[in-house]
């Protein structure tokens, strides 16, 4: 586990222009994250300019529902209770004396992808970047919830963050509420859930869950609860606003349309260049690069097609597979003729799921996994 010295904490107060130039050298072109809303801040990673397996802290997407809460380390408490044989409440170095390790996850947007979508959609107008991938160190969750002792007819267990507010579109919430999910009991024992404190080595930064957030690796980001204070094992399903309002899709039941919680990650690739209507010369060779995930399982394979999905040709993975990791591809293309040609990329995993052509409206505007064109011009 890599080591969080005590001289760094200070390093999360520092303005995010001040971490940028710390973790990104000023020759390296990269162009800053897109906005798409100011308050509450959310904001997303240019995908074109992926450049490693590892995003950095200042480049990895922002996703907020409320403002981001005014936290300390010293006013920071973790409460675990719910169906529990004892009540547990913890302080921030309480948290870091228990045993840690380090996991490197892909977080994505539930909504990443929605601008795709047609006509317009309700909600952030995410394109490609609303996607990162991180080390987060952290305690894992089966250390705390052995700690507090599980009760036996317990079945899911609900996380809560400080960050709060009113929803005032409809439908509306009864005030103002939390932000609220649940995992199965069965996902919150795996071993990979950590409750983190630290980002690529370094102190989580306000606006990325500090001073301690939930990750859930494999899992969309809704999922890994920012500026955690609430941990509640609970014995009946949690019905929560975030669980079965958004962040929800319809999944058919011998024909019944239900309300499901979204879950897990399906698989994807994405091209990073070339980007939208770049312009390449014929007969030049083109490095065609991207990155593909998935939630619980491994890629098997990315195959791209440059003529709009008429043929389609094996990518090179590369480096090793990493669980929970994207795996980044890379594809070379001499474009011979002249003019404007699509670029299509997809991905199967390792359990035979390929990226539909299509979305299916039963997901609402989550889970956008369906295969993207990127046109170029050839000159």
């Amino acid at each position: 586990m890599p080591d969080v010295p005590e001289t760094t904490r200070i390093s999360q107060y520092a303005p995010a222009e001040q971490r940028a130039a710390s973790e990104v050298p000023a020759a390296s072109g990269f162009p800053g994250l897109i906005t798409r809303e100011n308050e509450p801040q959310n904001l997303e990673f240019p995908f074109p300019s992926l450049a490693g397996r590892l995003t950095p802290t200042s480049q990895f997407y922002i996703r907020s529902h409320f403002p981001i809460p005014d936290l300390s380390v010293e006013g920071w408490r973790l409460t675990i209770n719910g169906a529990v044989e004892h009540e547990l409440t913890l302080t921030y170095d309480e948290l870091r004396q228990l045993p840690a390790t380090t996991v490197s996850a892909t977080l994505e947007c539930a909504g990443n992808g929605r601008a795709r979508l047609a006509p317009k959609p309700k909600g952030l107008l995410w394109e490609q970047g609303a996607v990162g991938n991180a080390e987060w160190t952290g305690v894992p969750l089966t250390v705390l919830l052995a700690r507090a002792g599980v009760k036996a007819e317990a079945i899911e267990v609900v996380f809560e963050g400080a960050d709060r507010g009113e929803i005032n579109e409809d439908p509306k919430s009864p005030g103002a509420i939390h932000f609220a999910r649940s995992l199965p009991l069965a996902k919150a024992q795996q071993g990979e859930v950590l409750v983190v404190y630290a980002m690529n080595g370094q102190p989580l930064p306000p606006e990325h869950g500090f001073p301690v957030r939930l990750v859930v690796p494999g899992w969309y980001g809704m999922a890994s609860i920012k500026w955690l204070t609430t941990i509640t094992v609970s014995t009946v399903p949690f019905d929560g606003y975030w669980q079965t309002i958004e962040y929800a899709y319809w999944q058919r039941t011998q024909g019944h349309p239900t309300m499901t919680p979204v879950a897990e990650m399906q698989v994807k690739a994405e091209i990073a260049r070339p980007m939208l209507h770049e312009a390449l010369a014929a007969g030049v060779p083109y490095r065609v690069h991207g990155a593909a995930w998935t939630g619980e399982g491994a890629i098997a394979k990315v195959e791209v097609s440059t003529d709009g999905g008429g043929t389609w040709q094996p990518a090179t993975l590369l480096e090793q597979d990493v669980p929970f990791t994207w795996r980044l591809w890379e594809y070379h293309w001499a474009p011979a003729a002249a003019g404007r040609h699509k670029l299509l990329a997809r991905a199967t995993d390792e359990q035979g799921q390929t990226q539909p052509l299509e979305h299916s409206k039963d997901r609402r505007t989550y889970m956008i996994n369906r295969v993207a064109s990127v046109e170029v011009l050839v000159q």
